[in-house]
């Protein structure tokens, strides 16, 4: 396993303002070190950078790149992770790995901070799995590898529940948690909401009743009338957690660009691709291992096997080294969802609107 890079300043991107970004800190380069071009405001500037700066940065003091996450939620690495930072609105679920970017951990602290901006004596939330250090393939997830995965735990009554306990409206406090799906979509760059389709309807129903806007409800939830934009979606597996994806703009983006001239320098070996192949009747690791040219142990660690037995019908995915890196588009981050209206009930919170965050007509 890759160890994480050094040199990397712990605190930068650590806090993002909800609508903000946080100064970039960069350690300085010895005098020997010949003079690179460095950005005068905050990570998003260095997505300005010309690829040979990119390429000095890297050769100087890959740290100074902050966090990146490169490649598919389902096949992706981790450079310069960032561990999550132990903090009294939360608590870590027994094993779990936290590792991300930075500005996930930001994410993660606006919308939980905005629960206790409402419910000051919240409990703490339960974070569990996020990343490895380094990204790449965790043996309970399928995703969870590139820092930007999230598996939330839900606020409960009282005595109710515990990490990983099902969700029901028996158990669920569903102000709490409402104010935690609403913090993510309004107030965070969400990609994704995982959540089984009966607590998604009864935050529905609980949200309507607070004097949400329907129709911006419906959009919201893919239960409702299936909306294409929809973030809340369901996925089974998902009534004991939230799994949250998040957008990150900068560290996706400058990772896009980074990555081969990570490669390059040697920063990061050069990539491994994988093709899909389904294990027919008597085929064996080793049987695959020959004939796509690589090893037993790289295919159980891209599959997630602990052992070497494969049943016919599996679809088993085989990395292969040295194939063409497929065409990568620039990563464009959606404008949020954002609520028409907002509740009596909820009213303590700033709440970001589309002038706010993307200016007024007259400024767009």
């Amino acid at each position: 396993m890759r160890k994480p890079l050094t040199g990397l300043v712990g605190v930068w991107l650590m806090v993002l303002p909800a609508l903000g970004a946080a100064p970039t800190a960069v350690s300085p380069l010895p005098d020997s070190k010949p003079a690179i071009a460095r950005p005068t405001e905050g990570p998003a500037a260095l997505l300005e950078l010309k690829d040979e700066e990119l390429l000095a940065r890297i050769e100087a003091d890959p740290g100074s790149l902050g966090s990146l996450s490169i490649g598919t939620p389902s096949r992706s690495t981790l450079i310069n992770g960032v561990a999550l930072p132990e903090n009294p609105h939360w608590t870590v679920a027994p094993n779990a790995d936290t590792w991300a970017t930075s500005e996930t951990l930001a994410a993660i602290q606006t919308a939980v901070d905005t629960v206790y901006e409402i419910f000051p004596d919240s409990p703490p939330i339960v974070i569990g799995d996020i990343s490895d250090s380094d990204g790449g393939r965790l043996k309970r997830h399928v995703t969870h590898q590139g820092g930007r995965d999230v598996d939330f735990g839900f606020y409960y009554k009282a005595g109710k529940g515990a990490w990983f306990a099902p969700g029901s409206a028996a158990n669920l406090d569903l102000a709490r948690n409402w104010a935690l799906v609403r913090a993510l979509v309004t107030r965070t760059d969400v990609e994704t909401i995982l959540l089984d389709t009966r607590i998604q309807q009864s935050l529905y129903r609980y949200a309507l009743g607070l004097g949400e806007d329907k129709a911006w409800l419906d959009r919201v939830f893919h239960f409702a009338r299936g909306s294409s934009e929809a973030i809340v979606k369901h996925v089974v597996g998902h009534r004991t957690h939230y799994h949250v994806r998040f957008y990150n703009a900068v560290a996706q983006e400058l990772g896009r660009r980074a990555h081969p001239l990570l490669v390059k320098a040697g920063v990061m070996p050069p990539p491994v691709y994988t093709v899909s192949h389904v294990v027919r009747s008597g085929q064996t690791l080793g049987q695959l291992a020959a004939k796509y040219g690589t090893s037993v142990r790289a295919i159980q660690q891209v599959n997630g096997l602990a052992s070497t037995q494969i049943r016919a019908g599996r679809v088993l995915q085989i990395p292969r080294r040295g194939a063409p890196a497929p065409v990568s588009e620039p990563i464009v981050v959606p404008r949020r969802l954002l609520a028409p209206s907002t509740p009596e009930a909820l009213a303590a919170v700033d709440w970001p609107t589309f002038d706010t965050l993307y200016g007024s007509p007259s400024e767009r």
